[in-house]
């Protein structure tokens, strides 16, 4: 039976190691090429963090029902398979066979909805998204609803990830109607917790279509059911990714199912900005290693580069940090 318990939230992360040789000859052999701006090495490479935020989820969100645990059949060896509350996931087990081997993070992402025993309530963190300081069950979901800002941002559409984000909008766009929308909801777009997000919103108010929404790049929220409304309507447009072991042009991500709940109403005012923030390592890692020690927020993104400097320095530095305040092994280690 599926999980639909209301207070069941579960935490689904992704995770690869770059150092293995399989995964390696995969990659190589598929993408003709070692590096490259989809294939770039910083996409990919482990910062050996992982053992943190395991122990940051066991001593700050102690509430989490299970953690979904997924990778491309790699497990590290400290980590505890026998845990209850952990549980493996390999590509195989809810990715279409045809695309296999991937590397492209955006299709991984399409198909959580088909994670066995996944709660109907659950939040999806990158492994570089990490919980800092005590978080309750709702930051993530009141009254059952993620919580989550609805606000326009400016998309440039150059680059192939503001591409992406602008193949999302052309489906919610044919989907849904911006002013019927804003009228219905009207307090919960300009939420008075979103103070300043909300400027564009309010200036493209007269606008008829929708624009690329505000992404606090950190763990979000979703409803399962929100993913198979998706699927039901553009199934056959998300299944041409299918394909696509590396990112494209083409692409969906799953911001898609982020806005579409929002359009659904399915979703509480809430300004994640307020308690997330996302450090560039490349130009700053002393603000990263400062908000860790100091637990400034309750989460932050710590994202790599393929252009920091003395990357060994920095990351050990970061390493420190999270041994600070993080010194003791969680359960979840052998």
């Amino acid at each position: 039976m599926p999980n639909t318990n209301p207070h069941d939230i579960d935490f689904i992360i992704t995770w690869v190691d770059m150092h293995d040789p399989e995964w390696q000859k995969d990659f190589i052999k598929y993408s003709g090429k070692e590096s490259g701006n989809a294939v770039s090495i910083a996409r990919f490479r482990d910062y050996g963090l992982i053992r943190y935020w395991f122990r940051a989820v066991e001593k700050f969100c102690p509430w989490v029902r299970k953690i979904h645990f997924v990778t491309c059949g790699q497990h590290p060896e400290w980590l505890n398979p026998d845990h209850p509350r952990l549980a493996f996931v390999d590509h195989e087990d809810y990715m279409p066979h045809e695309a296999l081997p991937m590397f492209n993070s955006s299709l991984l992402e399409l198909f959580f909805h088909k994670i066995p025993d996944l709660a109907e309530h659950f939040v999806y963190f990158n492994d570089d998204f990490f919980p800092i300081s005590p978080i309750e069950p709702e930051r993530f979901f009141r009254d059952g609803l993620p919580c989550d800002i609805a606000a326009f941002r400016y998309n440039s559409g150059i680059g192939l990830w503001s591409t992406c984000l602008n193949n999302n909008m052309r489906l919610i766009n044919e989907r849904f109607d911006k002013r019927e929308i804003l009228a219905r909801d009207h307090d919960k777009w300009f939420h008075p917790s979103y103070g300043s997000k909300a400027r564009l919103t309010r200036l493209m108010q007269w606008y008829p279509r929708f624009l690329t929404l505000r992404v606090p790049h950190n763990a979000q929220p979703y409803l399962k059911q929100t993913y198979q409304e998706v699927w039901d309507y553009a199934g056959d447009e998300l299944s041409k990714m299918i394909p696509h072991r590396f990112r494209t042009r083409e692409d969906y991500t799953q911001e898609l199912f982020r806005i579409w709940q929002i359009c659904r109403s399915n979703f509480t005012p809430y300004n994640t900005y307020r308690d997330t923030k996302m450090f560039p390592l490349a130009l700053r890692s002393a603000g990263a290693i400062r908000a860790i020690r100091e637990q400034s927020y309750k989460l932050i993104c710590i994202n790599d580069s393929a252009h920091i400097r003395n990357y060994d320095e920095v990351m050990g530095n970061i390493r420190d940090s999270f041994e600070a305040i993080l010194p003791e092994p969680s359960s979840f280690e052998r």
